[in-house]
């Protein structure tokens, strides 16, 4: 029996290390790119992983105080061989125990409650600078709309900052719940039908994070990517600048144009600059400067562009865009024309 106990208890402390060393190790090592909440890049997100690290520590000593109280009565009053079957001494009415376990888990959940509270009213509270980026994001079944009222610019799935500065979101749904959650930049925020949400970042190191809508929206919901750019000022306003621009215009490849202007892509997509006003489906004005397609589903390769315009549930089963039922030239047209669209 002994070593049945022990080998139980052995299975118990190995799956619980594991729970709290991988993500921990995840922490220490700042695996980047990726969804990793315990590598902050942004003001808000390192308090909420601050918070994180209290809540789970207080959570590792409760374990390891039962665990080793646990472990101790297991092994100190197993059966033994000469063991003769009597009951041990029983205590009843101990007023030190039950005051024990009756303040401490009140103490501890009043620091995780007051903890927890300060850091809400921090996060909400927070002044708004008069400089600041200002974008408004829609999540729509199954990807995400971005504007910038701002500079008049409206892409998709791919979000740009300026890094030391702060930028503030403007959350919307078209549809269902989305969730916002970019977890270096900072924590969910739901995107409610008929409803505005809000949330800021203030990024302190450029470069790639990865985020996704965390709130189960159908079923493409895993393939709900997002990607934003946190870049130096300099970077921003050229990116800026570019997205201002219209559609380029190619005559190379007026033909894939032709094609993009006569069929039903018009009635969902916007190019601007020219007869394509569609607000259903992803802007297009600058879609080759993207460096996925189908928010995430797909690297935007004139390749994989190519069979996402001939089938896109090749990529996404259960996505909303149909397939377009184009014959091969015009395929190779179209996606040409695509291509130049920077």
């Amino acid at each position: 029996m002994f070593t049945g106990t022990l080998k139980v208890l052995r299975r118990i402390l190995f799956t619980a290390g594991v729970s709290i060393l991988l993500p921990v190790a995840a922490w220490a090592e700042g695996v980047q790119p990726g969804t990793n909440m315990f590598s902050p890049s942004s003001k808000p997100a390192g308090e909420i992983s601050s918070l994180a690290i209290l809540i789970l520590s207080i959570c590792l000593g409760i374990f390891l105080v039962v665990g080793g109280m646990l472990a101790v009565a297991v092994v100190k009053y197993r059966k033994r061989k000469n063991d003769d079957g009597s009951e041990p001494t029983q205590v009843f009415g101990s007023l030190q125990i039950e005051l024990a376990w009756t303040v401490i888990p009140i103490l501890i959940v009043v620091v995780m409650f007051l903890a927890s509270a300060r850091l809400i009213f921090a996060v909400q509270d927070a002044p708004k600078p008069k400089e600041s980026v200002a974008i408004t994001v829609v999540g729509h079944q199954f990807w995400w709309e971005v504007r910038y009222p701002k500079y008049g610019i409206v892409t998709a799935n791919e979000i740009h900052v300026p890094v030391d500065e702060a930028t503030y979101f403007k959350l919307l749904s078209a549809d269902v719940v989305h969730s916002f959650w970019v977890p270096e930049l900072a924590g969910k925020t739901d995107c409610i039908p008929n409803h505005v949400n809000t949330t800021w970042i203030l990024p302190t190191r450029t470069g790639l994070y990865k985020g996704q809508c965390s709130q189960f929206c159908g079923a493409e919901h895993a393939k709900m990517l997002l990607r934003v750019y946190v870049q130096t000022p300099a970077q921003f306003k050229a990116w800026v600048k570019n997205q201002q621009k219209p559609a380029v215009e190619d005559p190379a490849v007026a033909a894939g144009k032709e094609v993009f202007m006569h069929n039903a892509c018009i009635d969902c997509h916007t190019i601007r600059g020219t007869a394509a006003s569609g607000r259903y489906g992803p802007n297009l004005t600058h879609l080759a400067s993207r460096a996925t397609i189908g928010a995430g589903a797909a690297l935007n390769t004139p390749a994989n562009l190519r069979e996402w315009i001939k089938d896109p549930s090749h990529f996404k089963p259960g996505v909303l865009m149909p397939a377009m039922h184009l014959d091969n030239k015009q395929l190779n047209e179209v996606t040409a024309y695509l291509e130049t669209l920077h």
